[in-house]
């Protein structure tokens, strides 16, 4: 399965330390400002499903990932890894924990979109239909840069584009991501929550300044309740963009992850 994958490594060579998980419409390269300030630490970092330059083909479910995932940890890590999963990322973090318990030391959760409200789920994918693409690079580049990308390093902002941004065969230019496959990630996203084993240490990083809010009560409530002590919620002033945003702050967060072991 993890021939379906297309894997960024970042860091030293050597037995993967951490995984990190992208959210819907992004790819693995997404991390590359985050992995430049965590240079002893290896990482990998895959395009998720139906995104990027991994596999396009069905099903397009968190269940698909999670096994990707489980064969890609089982194959470059001697040991469990610190998962760190953004936004749709968080859901199949958390997953992925529920289901392979052994191959997961911890989880770090930056912005987690996880059972959001069907209702809400529907407006945002009724949009996607019907406002695929974009004339031109600018506009693209318009709706990140006063969307969830607004206090993004322009810098970064301009990588995400070369990387991303493609020109589509009707002349336009979209996101390297399967449309269809999109659609039915933003269903999963309505699905109930999943909580990782008691005893998983556990870090949410809620963006205060996302909108609209992604961290539900609902999720901080039903970790609390599973994993007590080992539940830890930070909340960061920046946008839904995290890694992005505050690549300085998750940086310490990961590494003082894996320092505690």
């Amino acid at each position: 399965m993890t021939a379906d994958l297309h894997v960024h490594r970042y860091g030293p060579p050597g037995p993967v330390q951490v995984v990190a998980i992208h959210g819907v419409t992004e790819h693995g390269q997404a991390w590359e400002l985050l992995a430049d300030h965590l240079p002893e630490i290896s990482i990998a970092a895959p395009d998720l499903l139906g995104h990027g330059r991994s596999s396009w083909a069905a099903p397009w479910t968190i269940d698909a990932n999670v096994s990707a995932l489980a064969a890609l940890v089982s194959e470059e890590s001697d040991q469990p890894v610190v998962v760190v999963g953004h936004s749709f990322g968080g859901a199949i973090a958390l997953q992925l924990a529920a289901a392979h318990p052994d191959l997961v030391a911890a989880l770090i959760l930056l912005d987690p979109a996880v059972g959001l409200d069907g209702s809400r789920v529907r407006e945002v994918v009724d949009a996607m239909v019907a406002f695929p693409d974009y004339p031109d690079a600018a506009e693209a580049r318009a709706e990140k840069a006063t969307g969830a990308w607004a206090d993004v390093d322009p810098v970064v902002l301009d990588a995400e584009l070369a990387e991303h941004l493609i020109s589509l065969p009707n002349g336009r230019y979209g996101w390297r991501i399967s449309l269809p496959a999109m659609v039915c990630y933003w269903s999963e996203l309505a699905r109930g929550i999943k909580l990782p084993p008691a005893g998983t240490a556990t870090t949410v990083v809620r963006a205060t300044k996302a909108d609209p809010q992604y961290v539900s009560d609902q999720l901080i409530s039903a970790l609390h309740g599973r994993l007590g002590a080992d539940f830890q919620l930070l909340d960061f002033e920046c946008g839904h963009m995290v890694p992005q945003a505050r690549p300085t702050e998750v940086a310490t967060v990961i590494r003082d992850r894996l320092k505690a072991g």
